[in-house]
């Protein structure tokens, strides 16, 4: 069943609809001033839902010692014309994490909120940006100190499946 777009649905996102093959890149311990990282493989699908004023991204990540499902719910506010993003992990599943908050720029989306890592309270920084037409990349860091400094603490690169 194909649902009705509407015709004012914000395209910011419209970069990342489809399936893609994601290459993960994340520090192994965060906030300890690590260097090492692991990487490993894992897909993406996404589709838009709301009309086209939210879409939903679903997960496969495959680390080394088990595959996880977990999802990406975005909505669109038309009165604020911002963007939130909510993260809920298999591993978790009674646990949304905070939304992050934020819109694009020059095709670049930065979107922040604040939360705790353990009970470290830090701003959370994701940012989305499209490489090419079948290439994005997506980072999240990690402040302690209000965002004058950034720990990016994973990358994603992702490449549209053929």
């Amino acid at each position: 069943m194909t649902l009705e777009l509407l015709a004012s649905a914000p395209p910011d996102f419209d970069f990342v609809i489809g399936d893609w093959h994601v290459r993960h890149r994340r520090l192994k311990e965060r906030l300890a001033s690590c260097e090492d990282w692991l990487e490993f493989d894992g897909a993406m699908s996404t589709r838009k839902i709301l009309g086209g004023f939210g879409n939903v991204e679903d997960n496969i990540l495959r680390f080394p010692d088990q595959e996880v499902r977990a999802i990406a719910l975005r909505s669109y506010d038309a009165a604020t014309k911002q963007w939130s993003i909510w993260w809920l992990d298999g591993r978790f599943p009674g646990r949304l994490d905070v939304p992050v908050v934020g819109g694009f720029k020059d095709g670049v989306g930065t979107f922040l909120a604040n939360d705790f890592h353990g009970n470290i309270p830090v701003t959370v920084r994701f940012i989305w940006r499209r490489i090419g037409p079948d290439e994005l990349r997506w980072d999240q860091a990690f402040s302690t100190d209000d965002g004058k400094t950034w720990e990016t603490n994973w990358i994603m690169t992702f490449h549209r499946h053929a």
